[in-house]
């Protein structure tokens, strides 16, 4: 394990210092006569890597708990409905901007967190309450999932102007384009309390490899675990999505490439998936300013959604033939 997480920070590193020069205008650290370069690089590239590590490791972090919590393989952060929740509450900031409410640059952050927090109390008062399991926690997500993506429906069909549609529409492709440290600032408490969460919830979630009675006999509090992951899932996914939009099958695409590397405890997994998802991100947006695309720049969950439905159709594939492991 300390190997794969020192190869980890070791690629994170190089990615990093790579993402600072990379871009539409390439930056020489050595010789460099861009003009404002250093502008450039404090105010406008820095903020969006550190911003990018941040989400990347926090949607990570999450899969790999959700899975473990779940036992399915095919677990992905949206599935609680946080997510979903999370969207919505952005999307009625945008919508009643439009509206001519006098909102604040803080609104539509404000908002999302707000969404993910109604989803994780509705979430605690269906499943935090009942000895339902694991069964009941995925049903009451799955819910709320689908109770949030039919609200948001019905605020995007009631958008006043094309504008405010069009605004609507691009945030919710998810992008770390034009943030600042506002977001960063933000972002970096509720991944610190979302990891937290995970950690201390990890050998909660080894025991339960085991059977939802056998981890009972070993003295896991399944109320104690649930609150765990409504927190951490919730910080961490509201988070993310309250400052870059939805960005999804980080959660899910992370854990399966470094779950082979690890003794297969969901333990071992949430500091590599951190990491991991840390990184994919940050290559991701990476090649997201590179890639020329007329009208501007490709949006990263629209490019990380071409990389993730091909990857799930795999795994679906190799449960079908009986293969998984």
């Amino acid at each position: 394990m300390t190997r794969l997480n020192a190869s980890l920070v070791g690629a994170l590193a190089l990615a990093f210092a790579a993402s600072l020069l990379a871009g539409r205008v390439w930056i020489d650290p050595f010789h460099s006569d861009v003009p404002g370069a250093g502008l450039i690089l404090m105010q406008l590239r820095l903020p969006r890597s550190v911003l990018a590590v941040l989400v990347g490791g926090g949607l990570g972090a999450a899969g790999a708990a959700m899975q473990a919590y779940l036992r399915n393989p095919l677990a992905d952060p949206g599935l609680f409905g946080i997510a979903p929740s999370a969207a919505l509450g952005a999307v009625l900031s945008i919508l009643l901007g439009a509206y001519g409410f006098a909102l604040g640059p803080w609104a539509l952050p404000v908002f999302a967190l707000v969404g993910a927090g109604g989803a994780m109390a509705l979430l605690g008062l269906i499943a935090g309450r009942s000895s339902g399991g694991v069964a009941l926690f995925t049903l009451a997500g799955m819910m709320i999932a689908s109770l949030t993506g039919a609200l948001m429906s019905l605020a995007i069909s009631l958008s006043p102007s094309p504008f405010a549609l069009w605004e609507i529409v691009t945030w919710l492709m998810g992008a770390l384009a034009d943030r600042s440290w506002h977001e960063v600032w933000m972002a970096a408490p509720l991944m610190a309390v979302g990891l937290s969460a995970f950690l201390v919830a990890g050998r909660s979630l080894d025991a339960l490899t085991l059977g939802e009675a056998a981890a009972r006999s070993l003295g896991v509090d399944p109320r104690r675990l649930q609150a765990l992951l409504i927190l951490g899932v919730g910080c961490a996914v509201g988070g993310s999505v309250a400052v870059a939009g939805v960005i999804g099958f980080v959660g899910l695409v992370v854990p399966h490439l470094l779950r082979p590397f690890t003794d297969r405890r969901p333990s071992s997994l949430i500091v590599p998936s951190a990491l991991g998802g840390a990184l994919l991100l940050l290559v991701g947006d990476s090649m997201c300013r590179i890639l020329p695309l007329a009208g501007g720049e490709l949006r990263l969950g629209i490019a990380l959604s071409l990389l993730g439905a091909p990857f799930f159709l795999v795994l679906l594939w190799r449960m079908r033939d009986g293969v998984w492991r």
